[in-house]
C-alpha cells in the first residue's frame, strides 16, 4: 500500500471539490477506501477524501512531520509566554 494509515500528507491542490481543503495544509491518512480515495484528518480540523490522480498532494517524508510537529509545538509555547506576559504586564500597570 502506497499510503498507509498514519501517512503524512500536504495538499497542493484541490480543484473539484466544492469546500476544498486550502493548499499547503497537512493532513494525517486514517485510511483508503477500495477505490483508492485517502481519507485523511487535516491539521485545520476537517476530514475529506483525497483522490490520487484527481488531487494534487504529496507525502511527507518522516523527519519533515517531525520538524513540522516540533515547530507547532514552539510556536504554541511562544503564543502562550506572550500571553502570559501581556497579563503580568497588566497586572503591574493596574498596582500602580
Amino acid at each position: 500500500q502506497r499510503y498507509p494509515e498514519g501517512t503524512r500528507i500536504c495538499l497542493d491542490s484541490m480543484d473539484n471539490d466544492p469546500r476544498p481543503i486550502p493548499p499547503g495544509t497537512k493532513g494525517i491518512v486514517q485510511f483508503v477506501d477500495d477505490a483508492g480515495t485517502l481519507h485523511c484528518k487535516f491539521d485545520n480540523g476537517r476530514t475529506l477524501g483525497v483522490i490520487p490522480d484527481v488531487d494534487k498532494f504529496h507525502k511527507i517524508a518522516q523527519e519533515q512531520s517531525q520538524i513540522d510537529k516540533q515547530t507547532e509545538e514552539n510556536i504554541e509555547c511562544e503564543e502562550i509566554t506572550e500571553t502570559e506576559d501581556l497579563e503580568e504586564n497588566e497586572e503591574m500597570n493596574m498596582s500602580m
